[in-house]
Order: structure tokens, then C-alpha cells, then sequence
């Protein structure tokens, strides 16, 4: 893991700096935290100037702004000031115990005593599971659905939808919402910016079990015969949000283009590439159930609608939420 530089403001000039920002953004916190793809508890604690800023933050926060980098700070190496925090660490421990550390042997015993003696018995909220909404099933459910089975993943505890942080960053916003809505969970918000992705995070037990009851798979998706969930096939309007969260993650908007004779002429393809063989003949199955005229491509590898009046077609059955694809939606013709 490669981690930022560290930018030291000089004492309550940090916590000035971000009220500037946010005040010329006009944003509320909460919105500047995910426009950043910060964490909120750490904006919190540079807020209070607990920690420094990184400076990749930083510089992104400025950009943002349009502002030049502040003169009054100072760059420095991550963890710079772990010699200083672990000395004064060991001081205290010598100060307070007589001797650094101890016989590591001993120490497991007495903490294994301990935790069959009281410890795996004591109501700790940390080993308690946090609840979340568990939603009925309805349009919003079966749209997390097929975004899920687009761009997500899921393991034994948590859940990660990963975007494009540039050209899918409105879209984040609105995948973010949506989580809140269903699950009353504000997700965490990863950017990896050195490789164009953000990735929407929820870590909660009882999701990844409500996830599984609704058909979706944990581990890799592909190896288990991914396809839609039987009780999304059961209602159009199902279908219709499952396929729109499919193709707003992980579907595209394109021109092909072909020049015969000097002249150049451009065909829209509404594209859905999937490895699983499975949810790529249920997406087929679906879009010509709605007369939108599909084509299966590239070996079996994708669906696609190739001309322009059925995509028209497709954009007025089964909609958009990603201003994306409604942006280049605009500009075919």
C-alpha cells in the first residue's frame, strides 16, 4: 500500500483552510467528504486538527476549489512523526510498568485465562453485529441488485461497488443515496485515485446475509453461474430496475464507426459485457421481451442494441439513473 505525504499546517491554520474551502464550494460536510472520497471520521479529526491532511487530499481539495496550494505549510514523509510518538510511548510504559514489553508466552496464557474465564462472556458491542433495514422487495432493491451483480462484490463481511471516479462521479453520489436509502447505512467512500476507481463500501454482516437471500452471491460471482435472481424475473418493472442498474454500472454508450468511400458514418451501440454466459442470455432474454431488437456479441461476451430507435426505445422502457449514459444518450443522432 502506498501511502501520501503528510501536509503540517502551522497550530489552528488547518482547521481555518477547511472552513474556507467548504464555505467557497458551498458544501455541506457531508457532500465535501464524498466529493474528496474521504472518510468522514478522519475530515472530522482535520477538522479538529487531531491528524495532519494527506496531501493528495489536500491538492484534490484545492483543485476543487480552484485555489492555489497554501505557502504556510510543510510536506512531510508519511509517518514522520512515528519516532517521536513511539519514544514518548516507551517512556510511559517504562515509567509506569518498570520494563518495556514482557515474555510474550506468558502474556497469551494470562490473556486466554481471561477470555474463558470473562471475557467470551461479557456483552461487548464490539463483537455485536450492527443491524441494518432490511428493505421489502420492490424497484430500489431489485436496481441494487443488478448494480450489485454489475460492478460489486461481496465477502464475508462487507460489500464494495467500485466506479469510475471521473466519468462515473455523479453517479457514486446516486449509488450512495441509494445505499442509504435501502439499508439506513452511510457507506464509505475509497478513492483509488492512481487507478481512476472509487470503491462504495459497506461493512456489515447482516448485509452480506440480507444480500445472499436476495440472490446474490458471495466470493467470486463468476465461478457460481451469476444470472438474475428468480424473484426479480417475476415482474416486469423488476426486470426493468435490475437491467438499469446492470447497464449503469457496468454498461456503456458508444459510436462505432465505419468509413466507406471517404465518408464517415457513426452507429450508437448501447453495449452489457459480462463473463458470466448465464446473465448475458437472461439480459437478451429480457431486452427482446421488450422488443428492443439485442444482439449477442464477441463470442457470447455481450449484449448489445445497435441502432438508434431502439435505443431510444430502451432509454424510454428502461431508463438511466447514471447522468453518464444520459450525457452521451443526448449526443445520439
Amino acid at each position: 500500500m502506498e501511502y501520501s505525504k503528510r501536509a503540517v499546517f502551522p497550530k489552528r491554520k488547518q482547521k481555518e483552510f477547511l472552513k474556507f474551502i467548504k464555505s467557497k464550494l458551498g458544501l455541506s460536510t457531508k457532500a465535501l467528504v464524498r466529493r474528496i472520497g474521504a472518510n468522514s471520521r478522519s475530515y472530522s479529526d482535520w477538522q479538529r486538527e487531531k491528524y495532519s491532511v494527506p496531501l493528495n487530499i489536500l491538492k484534490h481539495l484545492c483543485e476543487s476549489a480552484e485555489v492555489i496550494l497554501p505557502k504556510n505549510i510543510i510536506v512531510k514523509d508519511p509517518f514522520w512523526y512515528t519516532s517521536t510518538g513511539a519514544r514518548a510511548g516507551a517512556l510511559a510504559v517504562l515509567k509506569k510498568y518498570g520494563r518495556i514489553g514482557g515474555e510474550e508466552n506468558y502474556r497469551k496464557k494470562k490473556w486466554y485465562e481471561w477470555w474463558e474465564k470473562t471475557g467470551k462472556y461479557r456483552n461487548n458491542p464490539y463483537f455485536r453485529t450492527k443491524e441494518i433495514q432490511r428493505p421489502s422487495r420492490n424497484m430500489k432493491l431489485a436496481e441494487f441488485v443488478g448494480i450489485m451483480m454489475g460492478d460489486g462484490g461481496i465477502t464475508k463481511r462487507q460489500i464494495t461497488i467500485t466506479l469510475n471516479c471521473y466519468t462515473d462521479r455523479e453517479y457514486i453520489e446516486y449509488v450512495g443515496k441509494l445505499l442509504e436509502s435501502l439499508f439506513h447505512v452511510t457507506p464509505a467512500m475509497c478513492l483509488k485515485e492512481k487507478d481512476s476507481i472509487m470503491n462504495i463500501i459497506i461493512s456489515r454482516t447482516e448485509l452480506v446475509k440480507f444480500c445472499k437471500s436476495v440472490g446474490l452471491k458471495i466470493g467470486n460471482k463468476l465461478k457460481q453461474d451469476l444470472d438474475i435472481p428468480a424473484w426479480i424475473s417475476r415482474k416486469k418493472e423488476y426486470q426493468k430496475a435490475c437491467i438499469r442498474g446492470l447497464v449503469d454500472a457496468d454498461g456503456c454508450l458508444f459510436y462505432e464507426q465505419h468509413k466507406i468511400k471517404n465518408k464517415l458514418y457513426r452507429y450508437p451501440r448501447l453495449n452489457f459485457t459480462s463473463a458470466s454466459p448465464s446473465l448475458i442470455q437472461s439480459v437478451f432474454n429480457r431486452l427482446r421481451n421488450f422488443n428492443l431488437n439485442p444482439k449477442i456479441r464477441r463470442n457470447n461476451g455481450s449484449v448489445q442494441i445497435e441502432d438508434k430507435e431502439n435505443i431510444d426505445k430502451y432509454f424510454q422502457i428502461i431508463g438511466t439513473s447514471n447522468p453518464k449514459h444520459k450525457h452521451r444518450y443526448g449526443g445520439v443522432g
